[in-house]
């Protein structure tokens, strides 16, 4: 016989999970304001003038909003009837970070400017403002790098191994009398010209080398292409397969990105309500 659902879980997990209740999309609210105060409050302590005027009270206000995240994050975990599975979930990783760099300051000096990982957390406007279409296109996007992705590290295989030449070729061409002191360093020029950011710091001398500089400069236009034609063509591939997702949280695990018509929640198998 199956286990009756506590009710001050199921009540937590109402406001705290579901937006589309006035007291869920009121906590919700909430919570993306108390995120962007203690972030901007993490940025303004940065600067040195605000730090050594309002510096303790800034810091006082960090540990005001880590304490209610913590509490929080509690009540995530006891609202769900699968708190590990919350735990290693995408948002749970992100909640447990965002409270655990004021905690590591007492023990690490400068940990608390990874705070700002709490930005992290902004992602539930999503939910919030039930921007399921934005969703939608997130999930598809991530299912295109997914499938992209054997192709893409060959790609980076490739141009690593044509790296590697380049740079080996500009060392014997160019030798240390022009800069070029080893084959890492011509690497790293190499790197630098084929991305087409050219720092500058160095550059051929000699009449061989500007010619194969400009051989590089010209692969780097082509090359740079390459991964967007890889995701852009499985994302099209997803496309148009068509279907959409709701912004339905599991009662269980918490996950979402279900089809609006799914009964049970495809990672662990729980009835959706």
């Amino acid at each position: 016989m199956a286990k009756a659902p506590h009710p001050r879980r199921e009540l937590l997990w109402g406001i705290i999970f579901k937006t589309d209740t006035p007291s869920g999309k009121a906590f919700d609210e909430c919570l993306l304001i108390c995120i962007f105060l203690s972030v901007l409050a993490v940025l303004l302590e940065s600067v040195t003038p605000i730090r050594e005027t309002y510096g303790l009270l800034l810091r006082d206000i960090e540990w005001t909003f880590t304490i209610l995240f913590t509490i929080e994050y509690v009540l995530r975990l006891f609202a769900v009837r699968s708190p590990i599975r919350y735990a290693t979930s995408f948002y749970g990783v992100v909640d447990l970070l965002a409270i655990l760099p004021t905690y590591l300051s007492l023990f690490f000096i400068g940990t608390q400017s990874l705070i700002v990982i709490r930005a992290l957390r902004l992602l539930r406007i999503f939910r919030v403002l039930k921007l399921v279409h934005f969703l939608e296109e997130a999930h598809l996007l991530f299912g295109a790098l997914k499938a992209s992705c054997r192709k893409i590290i060959v790609f980076l295989g490739t141009v690593l191994t044509l790296l590697i030449i380049i740079g080996s070729l500009m060392y014997l061409i160019e030798g240390e009398e022009h800069g070029f002191t080893s084959i890492p360093l011509s690497i790293y020029w190499a790197i630098v010209t084929m991305t087409t950011v050219g720092y500058g710091d160095i550059a051929p001398q000699t009449v061989l080398g500007k010619m194969l500089a400009s051989l590089v400069m010209i692969t780097g236009f082509s090359i740079i292409a390459v991964p967007t034609g890889l995701v852009t063509a499985e994302f099209s591939t997803i496309l148009n397969k068509g279907g959409t997702i709701s912004n339905q949280a599991c009662p269980k695990c918490a996950a979402e990105g279900h089809e609006p018509d799914a009964k049970h929640c495809k990672f662990c198998g729980t009835g959706l309500k």
